[in-house]
């Protein structure tokens, strides 16, 4: 059996993991599931999927669990684990969002042989971090993110000086055709008409920010250069990826919008028995229609970040990801406008007191996690401040 380990199981690519697993369930045995706060989804979980370690971030969640479940090994964070309890499993998912996923996920590392990453902001702000320990601990990695995922499908079979051009796809959102107004509702912002997502990369797919951070991202995995990447607006999301190579060929990577199909990929990659997710058949009226358009930056405004990107790695990728990450957090909290994220984001990294972080290279986790509470603290004070004048 397929030992399996999941962190944020309770969220929207954790869920879709276990139901993966759960048509196939004989051929795994789950580990480990983890949450923050939805113990109750957690408590279904377990019982469906015989789980004997469970981690619960929250301090008031976890003394409520541990109370009621006695025959549950449970811990408040991945430190805490019994080094000998989990043994070496052979897949982990990590799925919890923010930069508070990049702990927990350096921690499972050195516990598994194939780690699946779906958390952007741990890639984006410690990729050099965990770039270290899957190198220490031998470990295998795959991302996937749709986009990411396709790529690496594509370039995983040739050198990086074979590269001349990759363009990543963004269906433009719920405000493509649509005129932004002031008083854009939290409703609408989140109606996004390809995906089913969560609320905070929702919002970020209808600012673009989304496909700025997986430009970011991509850069630090796949070591190429800035330059060689594009934005192409695809409305109907069935392409997630097209790669030049500098032999003449253009391969283009499609598939349904559906993450199953990335996720299952990563969990069978090498099995002879691969119990696939079925996809639709090939969609030739999308296929005749693919409609690329360039995306234009007067209305996504947040692709002339990309010019502040710094080649080497440093700590301004972490104020970037903190600060948009606070700014969406207030769009939520109705503490700000829509339109307030991308106006706010443009002016505080020109900040001085986060300029200087372009000269700082990440030296370890703390330093990371310290910078995103200093950052997040800054821009809510700022912002909300600056939103009553």
């Amino acid at each position: 059996m397929k030992k399996i380990i999941i962190l944020g199981s309770t969220g929207s690519i954790g869920k879709q993991t276990l139901e993966i697993i759960k048509k196939d369930k004989n051929k795994f045995k789950i580990l480990l599931l983890s949450t923050d706060k939805n113990i109750k989804l957690l408590s279904k979980q377990i019982k469906t999927f015989k789980v004997k370690n469970i981690v619960v971030t929250n301090k008031e969640k976890y003394k409520v669990l541990k109370k009621r479940l006695k025959k549950i090994r449970i811990f408040p964070d991945f430190k805490k684990m019994d080094k000998k309890l989990i043994a070496k499993a052979d897949y982990a998912m990590s799925a919890i969002s923010g930069v508070e996923g990049l702990r927990p996920t350096i921690d499972i590392i050195k516990k598994t042989k194939r780690i699946a990453i779906a958390n952007k902001e741990s890639l984006i702000c410690g990729w050099s971090l965990i770039q270290k320990e899957l190198k220490k601990h031998k470990t295998e990695f795959i991302p996937v993110d749709s986009e990411h995922f396709s790529i690496w499908s594509v370039i995983k079979d040739y050198k990086k000086s074979d590269i001349e051009k990759v363009i990543l796809t963004a269906s433009g959102g719920p405000f493509l055709n649509k005129k932004i107004k002031k008083n854009v509702s939290l409703r609408d912002a989140i109606s996004h008409p390809n995906w089913s997502m969560g609320k905070k990369i929702s919002i970020d797919s209808a600012t673009m920010m989304n496909k700025i951070f997986e430009i970011i991202e991509a850069k630090k995995i796949f070591d190429i250069g800035l330059n060689k990447f594009e934005i192409l607006i695809h409305p109907k999301s069935y392409v997630h990826a097209i790669v030049k190579l500098k032999n003449g060929l253009i391969k283009i990577v499609a598939h349904d919008t559906d993450m199953k199909i990335p996720i299952s990929n990563s969990i069978y990659l090498g099995d002879n028995n691969q119990n696939f997710v079925k996809s639709k058949k090939i969609n030739m009226n999308i296929l005749n229609s693919l409609n690329f358009q360039k995306a234009k930056i007067k209305k996504f405004p947040v692709i002339k970040i990309l010019n502040k990107i710094t080649i080497k790695e440093s700590l301004f990728d972490t104020v970037l990801v903190s600060i948009n990450d606070e700014l969406v957090n207030l769009f939520l909290e109705n503490k700000i406008k829509f339109l307030d994220i991308t106006s706010k984001l443009s002016y505080l990294i020109n900040s001085p007191i986060f300029l200087k972080f372009k000269h700082q290279k990440p030296k370890n986790l703390a330093q990371i996690e310290k910078l995103n509470e200093f950052v997040r603290l800054k821009t809510r004070t700022l912002s909300v401040k600056s939103h009553k004048k």
